[in-house]
């Protein structure tokens, strides 16, 4: 095989190594977040409360909303474009209504007397609203490159010769999702 082309194949797509170093500063970040939070909570002053009902739904939530990704990331190798339209426009709603249900936990933290400062504050507290604050910004993040996939995939720009943004897209809201059910299941098991 002609060396050009053995090293055209090897090379990795730009935008997709922008993505890894993106993943990793994030997962980086988080494991940052997560040993604090495990530090802080054995220093002591640490307020017990039971995390939001609304978490474990949210989960499930973002499980589907992956399951509809997957689904448009397929379609769109299939050509299949009106799936792939239907599956992107359901994984913006899931995403939506998982944003929604944070607000809602949020909001019953509030009114449970667990703020995120203040003199009424604990660090418990505090972590949480930080751990999931963070990812609620990044599935924003999500979001909007979701949106941008779903008005190229309405000029039919998103298809199986150009799967590139579907691609990245797939392989972030996938990662959102791994991430959020990481950080569900450590607030589980350590809260």
């Amino acid at each position: 095989m002609n060396p050009e082309i053995q090293a055209e194949q090897r090379r990795v797509n730009p935008l997709k190594f922008m993505l890894i170093l993106l993943i990793v500063s994030i997962v980086m970040m988080f494991a940052a977040f997560t040993s604090a939070y495990i530090v802080r909570r054995e220093e002591g002053n640490w307020l017990e409360f039971d995390l939001p009902a609304v978490l474990l739904i949210n989960t499930g939530v973002l499980i589907l909303s992956s399951i509809f990704m997957q689904w448009a990331y397929v379609s769109a190798k299939k050509d299949n474009l009106k799936n792939l339209k239907i599956a992107l426009l359901l994984t913006i709603v899931a995403g939506t209504v998982f944003l929604v249900g944070q607000w809602q936990g949020w909001g019953e933290l509030v009114r449970n007397n667990v703020y995120f400062g203040g003199s009424t504050s604990n660090p418990s507290g505090s972590f949480l609203y930080v751990l999931t604050g963070v990812h609620a910004f990044h599935l924003i993040t999500g979001l909007i490159f979701l949106i941008i996939v779903v008005i190229s995939a309405l000029k039919y720009k998103v298809h199986s010769r150009n799967l590139n943004r579907i691609e990245l897209c797939t392989i972030y809201w996938h990662f959102l999702g791994a991430l959020w059910i990481y950080l569900y299941v450590f607030l589980v098991l350590n809260h």
